[in-house]
């Protein structure tokens, strides 16, 4: 980035992209992007919240430290349980690599389907199943509700410094699509891996029960929002392609 006259590096401009690829404020991403390390700061206290939500407890010290889901789950297969944390790792990233300069389009792309998924897919559960989540606080339903909502304005600061290349959406929907996989459909070890839902229970066999319809419905939320990132991705690819040539 190009320092301004006033001594503050140039943000990236702005493509013309039609508004369901840019749904945000002109003026509120150049706020966004001008405080994007308070935005990395706030993500990285989210990712350690998170990775605590899921089981993960240093603290409080009478606490086993593996606990809660990552208990239940077997080891080899955590890295696919912490799903928002892991998301909110990718946003950090992204947005603290394009500060140094050093901007990777893989992990742009890690966080736009990273942020857009698990931060649509969690409101939905909640709502889809709220008497279900009654076990949350009110402050703890809202903190997760609208948190997560915020992971999307996040998903489009993304495309003010990245193309979205191809290979690096490939990689997106290689990981995200096997999320998928493991989370609903081919568990490889033990059950299915997704975030636990109202009405799980332990099997016999110790690992967590997958009642229906609660299953179906958070897997077809999950499928669903993969396909509408990887065309949200593509498309902002090909927009800011088309955005690039003089007109005729």
């Amino acid at each position: 980035m190009l320092p301004d006259r006033d001594g503050r590096s140039r943000l990236p401009d702005r493509d013309r992209l039609p508004r369901y690829l840019a749904p945000l404020p002109e003026r509120l991403e150049d706020v966004a992007l001008r405080y994007a390390w308070v935005i990395v700061a706030v993500n990285l206290l989210g990712t350690a919240f998170g990775f605590w939500y899921y089981g993960f407890h240093p603290l409080p010290l009478s606490d086993p430290l593996i606990t809660l889901q990552f208990g239940l789950e077997p080891p080899v297969m955590w890295p696919f349980v912490p799903d928002s944390p892991v998301a909110t790792l990718f946003i950090a990233a992204s947005l603290a690599l394009w500060k140094l300069g050093r901007s990777s389009e893989v992990v742009n792309a890690l966080a736009f389907f990273g942020c857009l998924k698990l931060g649509l897919w969690t409101p939905f559960v909640l709502l889809a199943f709220m008497e279900g989540f009654s076990y949350n606080s009110v402050w703890m339903y809202n903190f997760l509700f609208w948190s997560h909502l915020g992971m999307v304005a996040e998903a489009f600061l993304i495309h003010r410094y990245s193309d979205f290349p191809v290979g690096a959406v490939l990689v997106a929907v290689v990981w995200y699509g096997l999320n998928d996989v493991v989370d609903y459909f081919v568990p490889v070890v033990g059950s299915a891996h997704h975030t636990l839902l109202p009405g799980q229970g332990l099997g016999p066999d110790g690992f967590a029960t997958h009642p229906s319809p609660t299953h179906e419905i958070a897997a077809a939320g999950a499928v669903v929002i993969t396909i509408a990132a990887t065309f949200l991705a593509l498309a902002t690819r090909v927009k800011k392609l088309e955005a690039r040539i003089p007109d005729a």
